[in-house]
């Protein structure tokens, strides 16, 4: 994310796919080229399968989240995956993420934890790195701590980012003028909850399809522009109060008020909730950097098709933020793919008398994109 006059704007990530001409083509209708000598890329990659289907008989009773025991397919998910980050153009590194794919054992909870149950997030800071490393560092422990969890976690989870906010403001070591985006995903068993504040992006791909199950907080956003000014907010050129580039993060309390007081820059979440089943093929979450330069069906394509290559969600990732680079983006990169099977994706098959001719969905991102600079 940057800022105007001093805060911050959006970036963004994606990856490239080797030998692909689609791709090769794509790099050589924009202009510029991609920095060189980029610092090391930061990646991990976990996998951790799910218990048995025991631990599933009751998802309500457990999660306090919606039921699947009308689905009957008996599919469980199997946690893997992959995450890069990389300082891209800017001066500083200002994004944390995390992964946990196996959350009992991370929290070192009782048997009686929900379980099977894994956590992912990012966290794009501007005004420097001290709110989104706390966010990163606390917003889990902030939600299994809850009096709410995990009876009502969609309560836990939005009031652990409204404590992360308030942290920020309270704890003296901080620089509470700093401020983080932040997106979340929280499964346990089959059921997963997406928790957003600010304008990264969580995309599900499901059998080659990109469901977006998050809103970017634009602040030229219709709803967010809307609250915006109804609080007394205003937009300059896309700027919140001509500053910010988000319309939602936590931190940034320099232009908030007291706490527990509206404000046009608002901390709260927006949650999202989905019931995962075995054509729900893997996640990506990523930061504004990967966005910027990259539409959602594009970033599933690829990451798809590099699954069904080598079946390993760390190289996916880099292979996003690579391609996100080669496309100029202005900001950190930060990706984190999770897949739902040790397997890769099934090859779809269509049909001959289904057969048509259409433009591929990455011929589709071409043309956009080459139109985009006529």
């Amino acid at each position: 994310m940057r800022e105007f006059g001093g805060m911050m704007a959006p970036g963004s990530d994606v990856c490239l796919m080797e030998n692909s001409e689609e791709l090769d083509n794509l790099s050589q209708a924009k202009a510029g080229k991609p920095p060189r000598q980029l610092p090391l890329m930061r990646h991990c990659i976990s996998q951790a399968t799910l218990a048995g289907s025991s631990d599933l008989e009751s998802p309500t009773e457990i999660i306090g989240l919606k039921s699947s025991s009308g689905d009957n397919s008996g599919f469980l998910p199997v946690f893997r995956s992959g995450s890069c980050s990389e300082i891209g153009p800017k001066p500083h590194m200002e994004d944390e993420y995390i992964c946990v794919d196996n959350l009992r054992e991370h929290v070192k909870a009782a048997p009686a934890f929900p379980s099977p149950g894994a956590f992912y997030g990012v966290f794009d800071g501007h005004g420097g790195v001290d709110a989104a490393t706390y966010t990163r560092s606390n917003i889990l422990k902030f939600i299994v701590e809850d009096s709410h969890f995990p009876g009502g976690v969609k309560r836990a989870v939005r009031n652990a980012f409204v404590k992360a906010d308030h942290e920020l403001a309270d704890t003296k070591s901080l620089d509470n003028s700093s401020g983080t985006t932040a997106l979340t995903a929280l499964i346990l068993g089959r059921i997963m909850l997406i928790a957003n504040a600010g304008d990264s992006r969580a995309v599900l791909g499901k059998r080659g399809r990109a469901i977006e199950l998050s809103k970017d907080h634009k602040p030229n956003c219709t709803s967010e522009r809307l609250r915006i000014e109804k609080l007394g907010g205003v937009i300059y050129d896309g700027y919140l109060n001509g500053q910010l580039s988000v319309a939602r993060a936590l931190g940034d309390w320099h232009m908030k008020g007291p706490k527990g007081s509206a404000c046009p820059l608002s901390s709260e979440p927006e949650l999202e909730e989905v019931i995962l089943t075995e054509e729900d093929e893997f996640l990506i979450i990523g930061c504004d950097g990967l966005w910027d330069v990259m539409s959602s069906q594009y970033a599933v394509t690829i990451v798809r098709k590099e699954l069904m290559l080598h079946n390993n969600p760390e190289q996916c990732s880099r292979e996003l933020v690579r391609e996100a680079l080669k496309r100029n983006t202005c900001d950190n990169l930060t990706v984190v793919v999770v897949c739902f099977s040790p397997d890769p994706p099934p090859r779809i098959e269509v049909p001959k008398s289904q057969r048509r001719r259409s433009i591929s969905a990455e011929g589709l991102d071409l043309l956009k994109g080459v139109l985009n600079n006529v």
